[in-house]
Order: C-alpha cells, then structure tokens, then sequence
C-alpha cells in the first residue's frame, strides 16, 4: 500500500515520477483517462482550505472515482470515537483517505497501519507534501527542468518550506536559498535532511536569517503566508520580525527574469506587495492551478500501488 504522508516516504524515483506525471496531467489538456473508476475517496479537512480540497476533489473526479466529504464536525470522533476506531472503518469503506489535520502527522500515520486504504497528508502542522509536487511541477512547466534552477525562498520556516526544501533538495545542481527571520527557520532536523538530500544529489540548501547580500540570477523567489493555516504565533512582537522579508520589487534588480511563486492564500502588503503578486513575474495561479494536477498524480500512483 502506497502512502504520501511526509516528502522524505518517497524514494528519489517516487517523487521524480510524481513530478513528471503531474506535469503530464498538466498538459493533457482534458485527456486523463479514468484510472480511478470505481474507487471511493475520502477527502476529510479540519481544517479550512480552498486549492487543496478542491484539487483533490476535482481532480478525483476527473480520473474516475466518486468522493465522499467531511468536515470538522461531521465524525463521531467529536462524541468520544477514538481516531483510531475511526480509521479503522475509513479503511473498510474508502479506497484513498486525503485529510487535513493540522496536527502532527502521527494520526494520519496511524491510520496508515493498514492495507486496505491510502492516507494522503492534504496539510499536518509539521508538512505539507502535496503542495511540494505541485511547486516542482510549476517548475518543470516553466522552465522545462527542476535541475540547476536558483530558488530563493523568503519567510518563515513553514510546513509549505518543509515540504519544499526536501523535495527541491534531491534535484542535481538545484541552489536553494531561505531567508527566514530569526527564530522562524526551518526545525533543525529538517535543514539537516535537506542538506543531507544535497549533498547527495549535487544540490545545495543554505539558510540565513537576514536579507543583506541577495544572490543575483535567480530562476525564482518564492515566499509564504507569514500566518500559516492553523498556527500563531507565540510572539506578540512577531510582525517586527518580519517586516525586513517583505518581497517587494526590489528583489528583482539582480534578478530581472526571476518569476515570483506564492503556495496562497496571499495577503498583499504583509508578505509580498500587490506589484509583485499582480505583476509580469507573478506565476501564483499557475502554481495554484498545478495543485489539481498534482493531486492527480499522487492519487494515481496511490493506487497503482495496489492495482
């Protein structure tokens, strides 16, 4: 049984055909084929959402298979049902189980204990795996490759980041660059499995915690929401933090053919203004529109596994 609760489950063969099979579904232009006819995926959100739910949803769909929804409030769980009795009638009835929880991935591994049922993590407090394949296919779309690209990532150290810095991390020749506030890095196992995945693939991950001396040339800048989903911040000064990551157009003097990637929701003026957002290097919804396909993508190879 196939599972995508975390990047690093993925062999480097994984993600690379995840990868290529979403930039495949991206350019089919409607000619998907139906290899999910007759499954039935469970898209279960605590949490709010707006382009994963929907990319899961349609894009099963699209593929063949029927979905069932639940929200927050729908599962007995909210009478005293433990998750795991819960899991375990999932996994009698569902073929694929995407969920967003917002917690650490321990449940969503729990549920994972099985045979019956694939568990995709739609979003964990910790990561957010999906969102990784659909950055890198927004790559390969735009530029033809993953390989040798020069990413600057700007903002906090997120489960969007996580997933990101593993993911890019496995590419040959890939600099990634994060510049994250004080504080607000990447957790130290994670930057360290980064740069293990780099030097390992001929990559290479470096993290600073100020914005002096920006690389020129680069392919990309990619910035986050400073509030992601589901969290705050304990820091009621946080904001003075960061101010100084502010992607503005300024990042574009060095870099004038760079094009700007945002994970959104977007708040214009905290981290990233409006002409940068809006502007000819914006390719926000494109990436946003690459969720569906990468959707597809993990869904198939989910259940190719058992077929």
């Amino acid at each position: 049984m196939r599972h995508l609760i975390s990047i690093d489950d993925l062999t480097d063969d994984d993600l690379h055909y995840l990868v290529e099979t979403s930039t495949r579904y991206a350019g089919a232009d409607g000619a998907y084929g139906r290899p999910l006819e007759g499954d039935v995926v469970g898209v279960y959100f605590r949490r709010t959402s707006t382009r994963t739910r929907t990319a899961f949803s349609a894009g099963a769909q699209r593929l063949g298979a029927r979905i069932v929804t639940f929200g927050p409030d729908d599962l007995q769980t909210n009478t005293g049902e433990t998750s795991r009795d819960t899991g375990r009638v999932f996994a009698r009835m569902l073929d694929v189980l995407v969920a967003r929880t917002a917690d650490d991935t321990a449940e969503m591994r729990g549920w994972a204990g099985q045979d019956r049922m694939a568990v995709i993590n739609a979003m964990s407090a910790e990561e957010h795996p999906t969102q990784a394949i659909a950055d890198l296919t927004t790559l390969a779309c735009r530029f033809g490759r993953v390989e040798k690209l020069r990413v600057l990532y700007v903002g906090e150290g997120n489960n969007t980041a996580v997933a990101f810095a593993l993911a890019l991390s496995r590419f040959p020749g890939v600099e990634l660059e994060l510049r994250t506030p004080p504080g607000y890095g990447l957790p130290g196992d994670v930057l360290a499995r980064a740069r293990s995945h780099a030097e390992r693939s001929g990559a290479a991950v470096l993290e600073r915690h100020d914005m002096g001396e920006l690389p020129a040339d680069l392919n990309v800048v990619y910035t986050t929401r400073w509030q992601t989903t589901g969290t705050s911040k304990p820091d009621p000064s946080w904001r003075d933090a960061f101010a100084p990551f502010q992607v503005t157009t300024d990042l574009w003097r060095a870099s004038p053919d760079a094009a700007f990637m945002h994970d959104l929701p977007a708040h214009r003026g905290e981290e990233v203004t409006a002409a940068v957002l809006d502007g000819p290097a914006s390719i926000a919804f494109d990436q946003a529109a690459n969720k569906m396909y990468s959707a597809m993508a993990v869904l198939d190879w989910c259940r190719r596994g058992v077929r």
